[in-house]
């Protein structure tokens, strides 16, 4: 075989292989669902190489902005200085919202409150309310966690349950979601919030009110009806020069089979919203 023809055969099999290979980074909230999704495409898809990370919703917008990742994982809208220096870079991107969750905010088991209003929490996030009998449960200090502020979670948190004010000084800032549930199931008076996907037995979930009158539990049932208020949507965002190369796997997404592991996931698929 001639030189030349085994460069061009080398050539072609490096462009199939950067065409199947796909990284994804970003949201911890997204994570769980986007590995999942990766791993049944790839065993149905030959020659799919898919690689999930996490990180944070900044992080994601980092990598994709850097060109280091192909397909951004988000909990959060894109923010403005991310799109200023997309702008600057030359570069378009397209935002695809491939599901919905509910936010649940947790407690240590051993705690009896079961219910708050949106101005409980907003009070114990930001410092006003520092003790669990101010909202009718024992004699016992607030520990209060949250994610850092590179978390879509942390930002969306913030504006939606804070009304856009400032975490208390003392809050305790995890790196992931997952440490989080690890603190609170550990921290008699802990309290932190999560994505629905990653509640387990070891924390307990409470019921949130609006409007201080119907309180309702976080569930896929709650959230699909609209009567958990502490709902956000889900997103990718790829560079439109990335289109050909993104779109097979996030079309699997958007799928019924795709959209079904969403649901099994513990997350919200987009036609039930």
């Amino acid at each position: 075989m001639k030189k030349g023809t085994i460069l061009l055969l080398i050539s072609l099999l490096l462009s199939v292989t950067s065409l199947h290979a796909q990284r994804i980074k970003g949201s911890d909230t997204v994570l769980p669902v986007s590995q999942q999704a990766a791993e049944s495409y790839m065993n149905k898809k030959h020659g799919a190489n898919v690689t999930v990370t996490g990180g944070g919703s900044g992080v994601g917008f980092s990598a994709l902005i850097d060109g280091t990742c192909d397909i951004a994982m988000a909990s959060r809208s894109i923010k403005f200085g991310e799109k200023m220096k997309l702008k600057a870079k030359k570069q378009d991107i397209t935002e695809v919202k491939i599901a919905y969750d509910a936010l649940a905010v947790v407690i240590n088991p051993s705690n009896t409150v079961s219910k708050l209003t949106r101005e409980q929490l907003a009070g114990i996030f930001t410092g006003s309310i520092t003790n669990w009998k101010q909202v009718g449960g024992k004699d016992m200090k607030i520990v209060a966690y949250s994610r850092e502020t590179s978390s879509g979670t942390y930002e969306f948190f913030k504006e939606h349950v804070l009304k856009n004010k400032n975490y208390k000084k003392d809050i305790l800032s995890m790196p992931a979601t997952g440490a989080i549930i690890q603190s609170v199931s550990q921290t008699k008076g802990a309290i932190g919030y999560v994505g629905l996907a990653y509640v387990s037995n070891k924390v307990k979930t409470i019921a949130v009110s609006y409007d201080g009158k119907k309180f309702a539990t976080p569930s896929l049932e709650n959230a699909s009806k609209k009567l958990y208020p502490i709902v956000r949507p889900l997103f990718y965002y790829y560079n439109n020069k990335d289109k050909n190369k993104v779109s097979p796997f996030i079309q699997y997404v958007l799928s019924a089979e795709g959209q079904n592991l969403i649901k099994k996931g513990g997350y919200i698929p987009i036609r039930l919203m």
